[in-house]
Formats: C-alpha cells, structure tokens, sequence
C-alpha cells in the first residue's frame, strides 16, 4: 500500500509545536492534493494545513486539543485507498524509541528525586515531562487523571504545566510535620527539601463572590496569550512614551484629491496608514538604532525595515500582521500590502510567517475615535508608534503677511520606546522626525 505520511510543517521561525484543533476530514474520506485537511493554532495565529498528497485519510495520530511538535506525523494518507497495514509501524517503532528513552529518563530521575513514594501509578511519558518541568510527587498526586483508570495522560500534565506557568495554580509551602514518618524500607530516601502542597485554583470564579448578579466569561485562546504577551512586555521593558502633535492637512487634502481616481485604478481604497508607515520607514533610516532588539547585555540592529501594523479582529481580539521590507515598497505597494493584510486578518486568513518578523510596529489608535493612546511594545522589538484621531483645530499659522488662525487638520502621535536601550533624546528625535515628514507631505504628489 502506497502512502503519504501528513507531517506538522514549519510554520515560522520560532513555532516549535501545534494545537490540533479540528480535523476536516475524518478517516476513510477522500482528501485531494491541496485540499484543506486540518485546523491548527500555534501561539501566533490559527491555520488551515492543506493536503500533500491525494487518496484516503486511513490514520489520525493526533486527535483535537493535542498538541503536535513540528515535524510529527500526524496523519497517514494511502493513495490507492485500500485499508492501512503497517500505517502505524514507523509510528510503533519511533514511540517505543522514545519509551526506552523515557525509561531510562524516568529511572534517573527516581535515583535522584527527592520526593517521597507516590501513591499513584504515573507511566514514564508523564514522570519525564514531570522531571523536565519540575513538577513534584505532590503537584502529581493532585492531578486529575482522564486516562483509563483516572492515569494521569500527557495531556493532562501538559495543561497541568500550562496551568502553573500561567498562574493558576498555586503552590502552598507548609512547615515538615514534627512527627517523622515512618521509614518504609532500610534505607529511606533522604529529603532535604520543604515539602510542598499544591492547591488549584477553581476553573470558574464563583459569581456569588461577586455579588452573584455577573456573567463568568472565560478567555478564548487568542485573549489569553494577548493577555500573556502584554503582562511580558511591560516586565521586560521599562516604557516611556513621548508625544508630539502633527499637523496633516497636507496630507488631507491630497487623499481627498486622489481617492477616488486611486481607487478606479487600483480597484482598491487609499487610506492614511500607508502613508503613516512610509514616513516610519523613512525616520527608521534616519534612527536605525530605533530598528533593533535587545538579547541579554546585547544589542540586535535589524537591517531589515518589517512595519507591523495592528489590526482589531472582529471578536475584538488584536492580530499584528507584520510588512516585510516596507522601505522597499512604494506609497502604491505599500497601500495594496496593507489592504490585503487587514482584509485577510478579519478572515482569519493570515499565514504564520505574515505576523512574525517585525521590527517596529505601528497601531491606530484613532481608528476607534482615540485621540492619543500608550501602546505596549510588541517584543522584542523596543518601540511602537499610536496614531491618533484626526481632528479639525483651529491653529496659529504663519504667513509672509503675519500670524493668523486657520482650520487645520491635526494629530497626535504617541511613541513608547524601551528605556533600556532606547533613551528620551533617541524616542524624541525619532516621533519628531515622523511627524515632520508627516508635514511635509507633498500635497501636488503624484500617484
């Protein structure tokens, strides 16, 4: 029998695993070449895999909600359709590969433990990932099994590990009882260590503790990592921001001038955030040392100018679609990029490659009728850029024939720099220089 192994692709240079979570075809099924085969979500965006071959789904290898490391097979596809044979033999042979490893893991990890005996029967898979996470006998005792029996699967340890990391569970050090416990053998383990009881937090807050009359709404996927990336970033980071207003009536005037010609020729819409980001990219070439990242006492300057530019998702969710090269790109280039990616950021559309990479970001803040905002930085770049509302003002101009006040369309614009590397003269310069590219805007440009 003839048959295509469906292994997790690479989906961008720091994805490393998969959630599995719908499969769009189920065994038995006729799957064409390029055919949509399964959903998946990575910590940066959820894709479509499509199909690498045409035939017969025989085998699933991983089901929904488990998490798949890139370059597993997860799916076995025979191109003559006839029923799987040896499908799972290269499977078999590569997990007992791995349960001989976790073996002789496990085996170590018991010499050298120094917790005491557990009451429960934990198979190797889950007392490695235990020894790798620094989950103690205790913390595994109050997992709550759904494998055969109430055993504890690897499933269940990974959202045990996942819990902890992400603070729900609670660890509640106690002082060593007075009283020893009774040596079971002749040679009891010597335990040095503060034993440790774990309590888990309740999966749903009682309402009653809110005064009953609330609705509980637990965080879909996206709006926990978010969550996870923001808290992160300003621990990381010490922010400052600084801010200038900029006059762009220039800029106005010339949009309402070209619009509608743009967009008989191009078939598509001219709006201000191209321009925004040229003049980024223009000011990054004047400031390179704002196009970096820090790797511990180290600084990265990026050659590379990739604008990433925040999009609100109809959920109400936050994706960064990420223009790569946007310095190589004309006004036109830059407009049809930044279409195509909101468009398909709003369809859930996006490739993971398309929201990595970035090394400065900008984010609209006036699309919601803000004024000013203070953006958090999209690590591990060191700074981002809020544009705010566009507003009529009347302002102090000057003429050959002296002051007067004229209706002018301003903004603000808010820049929040990382203070590590990025100091108040290098984050002032740089939103100044913007804004004056912003103002000096060409209004008799041609597109």
């Amino acid at each position: 029998m003839a048959q295509i192994e469906i292994r997790l692709p690479k989906m961008g240079e720091s994805v490393t695993e998969a959630t599995i979570t719908n499969w769009l075809k189920n065994v038995g099924d006729h799957v064409a070449m390029d055919e949509p085969l399964v959903e998946v979500a990575t910590d940066k965006v959820d894709n479509e895999l499509p199909s690498e071959g045409e035939g017969t789904l025989v085998q699933i290898l991983f089901q929904k909600d488990q998490v798949a490391q890139v370059g597993d097979v997860i799916a076995i596809i025979s191109t003559d359709g006839s029923a799987p044979v040896a499908a799972a033999e290269p499977v078999v042979e590569k997990a007992a590969e791995h349960i001989e490893q976790t073996i002789q893991e496990t085996i170590q990890t018991v010499v050298t433990s120094n917790d005491s005996v557990q009451s429960k029967f934990y198979s190797p898979l889950v007392r490695s990932i235990a020894s790798k996470e620094g989950i103690s006998n205790q913390e595994l005792d109050q997992i709550q099994g759904t494998g055969q029996g109430g055993r504890v699967t690897k499933a269940d340890i990974i959202q045990f590990v996942e819990a902890k990391k992400s603070g729900k569970i609670l660890a509640k050090v106690e002082a060593p009882a007075t009283t020893p416990a009774t040596p079971t053998s002749a040679a009891p383990v010597q335990n040095t260590s503060t034993p440790a009881q774990t309590e888990v937090k309740a999966g749903k807050p009682d309402a009653a503790k809110f005064g009953g009359n609330v609705e509980i709404i637990e965080m879909d996927r996206m709006r926990k990592l978010i969550s996870k990336y923001m808290v992160e970033s300003k621990q990381t980071s010490p922010h400052v921001t600084s801010y200038v207003e900029a006059d762009v009536t220039n800029i106005v005037r010339w949009r309402d001038r070209v619009k509608g010609a743009f967009e008989k020729r191009e078939g598509e819409k001219i709006t201000f955030t191209p321009i925004f980001i040229e003049a980024i990219t223009k000011a990054i070439k004047d400031f390179p040392m704002i196009n970096i990242s820090v790797e511990g006492d180290y600084i990265i300057k990026k050659n590379d100018i990739n604008i990433g530019m925040a999009a609100a998702l109809p959920d109400g969710n936050l994706i960064v679609p990420v223009i790569k090269n946007a310095d190589q790109l004309n006004l036109v280039g830059i407009t049809k990029k930044v279409n195509d990616l909101a468009k398909r950021a709003r369809a859930g559309k996006l490739a993971p490659d398309e929201i990595q990479g970035g090394t400065y970001t900008i984010t609209n803040v006036g699309s919601f009728g803000n004024v000013m905002g203070t953006p958090i930085i999209s690590q591990p770049q060191v700074a981002i850029l809020a544009v705010g509302a566009i507003r009529k003002m009347p302002a102090v101009v000057e003429t050959p024939e002296g002051d007067m006040i004229a209706i002018r369309h301003k903004m603000f614009l808010s820049h929040s720099y990382d203070h590590r590397v990025v100091d108040g003269s290098l984050g002032g310069q740089f939103v100044r220089r913007v804004a004056d590219y912003l103002e000096q805007f060409d209004v008799n440009r041609e597109i």
